[in-house]
């Protein structure tokens, strides 16, 4: 690996730690998805993948924060799945978050078209 693809993979990885919160929660926004369901949406979202060590303790956290709710559902002859949907309260903080992430967004823009 090049020093530039270890620079890359450093800022993916600071990226990632600092939006993951968003990014499941956005994952979430159209309904509900079990755990591996999730780890297979992220994987087309080039910068976004992760790993289950990295999803489950953060799904917990966002449950433990009322953000999210768990429940187990078994369909046809499956073994049973918990699945991840957002609370009220995680949509709203969806909706804060997705507010801070476009400014930031625009204050990034703003600073490198300065001239």
């Amino acid at each position: 690996m090049e020093k530039n693809d270890t620079s890359h993979a450093k800022w993916d990885a600071q990226l990632r730690k600092g939006t993951l919160e968003l990014v499941i929660m956005a994952a979430l926004q159209k309904g509900a998805k079990f755990g591996l369901e999730l780890l297979g949406f992220l994987r087309d979202y080039e910068t976004m993948i992760i790993s289950e060590g990295t999803l489950y303790p953060l799904l917990d956290r966002l449950k433990r924060e009322g953000l999210i709710d768990a429940n187990w559902q078994q369909e046809d002859n499956t073994r049973p799945r918990k699945y991840y949907e957002l609370t009220s309260e995680g949509k709203n903080r969806l909706t804060e978050l997705t507010s801070r992430w476009r400014q930031s967004v625009r204050d990034i823009e703003t600073l490198l078209n300065a001239k």
